[in-house]
């Protein structure tokens, strides 16, 4: 069976592939996050997402065969476009998954969760003597 045939059916003559819900799980967290306007996945401590651990928290995978289904849960930065930022997160999650596992993704589904609002540093104020 010739190589690009075994990827496509997860099979060959030296055995079968199988790819974890949860790599799938922490590819979708990864790649979802790579997209400005995404603070960050729901669910996961700021330190979680410094230290890159736990990175499928915050997703829900299907696996099949040849198929995936992603739903990722994630909290946007305050002010951003929504909707756009949604349709990158689809697009950047699908091409990964489709891309490193050469599973087919039949759906990412979008969850904003939350939106953040970042912290500005307090700005010294001056007041006249008189």
């Amino acid at each position: 069976m010739c190589l690009e045939k075994a990827l496509q059916h997860g099979s060959s003559d030296a055995g079968t592939l199988r790819i974890e819900p949860d790599v799938v799980g922490t590819i979708a967290g990864l790649a979802a996050c790579e997209v400005p306007g995404v603070t960050g996945m729901s669910g996961v401590s700021l330190v979680e997402m410094l230290r890159k651990s736990n990175l499928s928290k915050g997703v829900k995978v299907t696996v099949g065969e040849r198929e995936a289904a992603v739903d990722v849960y994630v909290i946007l930065d305050y002010g951003v476009k929504i909707p756009e930022v949604a349709l990158r997160v689809q697009e950047n999650v699908r091409n990964a998954i489709e891309t490193m596992t050469g599973l087919a993704v039949v759906e990412v589904n979008v969850h904003v969760q939350s939106v953040a609002v970042q912290e500005t540093a307090p700005t010294s104020r001056v007041e006249a003597v008189t």
